[in-house]
């Protein structure tokens, strides 16, 4: 088979990050602009293509880079220090390239991945559509809210059912086949605002039988899977097992991550500029205060930033695991990395709470960097995969080997 050519084929992880850090001045003077456009300008984009930061996880068959999750995490919490809600459009938007490397077969990634190996994809797995079976494929019907990415999408990911029978399947359409709907931007949400987070509709469009497939995105069972995924046995890596749960709320968490970081430096600038109201002769900086927060928020990033690339590298650990031996990779394993991540992303979105509590009431007009990052961390904490104590009973009944009642395991 003939591999698409991968356009750095010397590029390195700390390639990416320097591109990604050095691109934050840009994302910051482009705050506001992204807010109210709903996404990264679509210079912004141009930067991110040319960088390579599609190409992070997507196979090095089709024109990716196959670097192991842990380097895009990075990248994204570089990213989202810029502007948190750019990097949530890039991270939901370039993320799953490795879901379709791991899980479709060979033909639809060749197709999907085309010819130059140019892939983003958002992926609302919610069955919000209806799939008809016809000669050859599907019909598909349907609208999909909160397709965080899809402003520069080549393709969609979604969830749909078989008409009157439940049957869930997930499918990958391309962009002519979908609307995407003008409701996401400016003052429509709280927070999250550039991170292109619109609905998709999808008429009456034709989907091939190789782009609809079976996937337990969710519970992840262990089952079946002594033969490995279409992914390991074409591309020869154990990262494309493709287990989703921890990878996924990894996704969101390095954005809240980033936001922190974006808080921090924020906060530091205030740290040289103002001057204590309890002693007017010394700055924030010279006042224990303003040191105590920063200081306790600093370690609660740290934290949270350790936390997150632990997951990565234990997910990895599960998956070598796998191509060792065959020890399987349980519906308790994911739901603990997924529990895990969640409390990496409660530590950052408190290190931003307690920023903001402690900036006193001028971040809260207007056009403050930090009322962004707040609001923006606010909107990660309503987020359905962020309710840890949801997740903790999920946990709890898989370790004693009860029911989860966690979709049907």
């Amino acid at each position: 088979m003939t591999p698409i050519p991968v356009p750095e084929p010397d590029m390195t992880p700390e390639r990416l990050w320097e591109r990604a850090i050095a691109l934050r001045p840009l994302l910051r003077a482009q705050q506001d602009e992204a807010d109210e456009l709903g996404t990264y300008s679509p210079d912004v984009h141009e930067a991110f293509r040319q960088a390579g930061f599609y190409r992070v996880t997507q196979p090095r068959l089709f024109g990716g880079y196959e670097f192991e999750l842990r380097t895009n995490y990075r990248l994204i919490v570089e990213i989202a220090r810029g502007h948190p809600a750019a990097g949530w459009c890039l991270s939901l938007g370039g993320s799953h390239a490795y879901v379709v490397g791991s899980h479709w077969p060979e033909q639809a990634q060749r197709e999907l991945f085309g010819t130059d190996g140019h892939f983003i994809a958002p992926h609302r797995p919610a069955t919000m559509g209806t799939l008809k079976p016809v000669d050859g494929g599907y019909i598909l019907n349907g609208q999909w809210n909160y397709c965080s990415g899809i402003p520069y999408a080549t393709h969609l990911l979604c969830g749909a059912t078989l008409d009157g029978a439940g049957d869930p399947r997930q499918v990958v359409v391309p962009r002519a086949s979908f609307e995407v709907l003008d409701d996401w931007g400016g003052d429509r949400t709280l927070g999250m605002r550039a991170s292109g987070s619109h609905s998709a509709r999808i008429r009456d469009a034709f989907v091939p039988e190789h782009m609809v497939i079976r996937l337990d995105w969710m519970g992840a069972r262990p089952d079946g899977l002594e033969n490995g995924t279409a992914g390991t046995r074409l591309h020869g890596n154990p990262m494309y097992l493709g287990r989703m749960m921890g990878p996924y709320h990894c996704s969101l968490v390095s954005v809240v991550v980033g936001a922190a970081w974006a808080a921090l430096d924020e906060f530091e600038t205030l740290m040289l500029r103002n001057r204590s109201l309890a002693d007017p002769t010394l700055l924030w900086a010279d006042h224990p205060d303003y040191l105590r927060p920063f200081g306790l928020a600093m370690s609660m990033t740290e934290a949270a930033e350790t936390i997150l690339y632990g997951v990565a590298d234990r997910y990895m650990a599960h998956c070598r695991a796998w191509d060792r031996d065959r020890t399987p990779f349980t519906v308790e394993d994911n739901l603990r990395l997924w529990a895990l991540a969640q409390q990496a992303g409660g530590l950052a979105r408190q290190a931003v709470e307690l920023l903001f509590q402690n900036s006193l009431s001028a971040p809260t007009k207007k056009g403050s960097r930090l009322d962004r990052y707040y609001r923006d961390v606010a909107m990660y904490n309503s987020h359905v995969s962020a309710l840890q104590n949801n997740q903790a009973t999920y946990v709890a009944r898989a370790h004693f080997g009860r029911p989860t009642g966690f979709r049907g395991l």
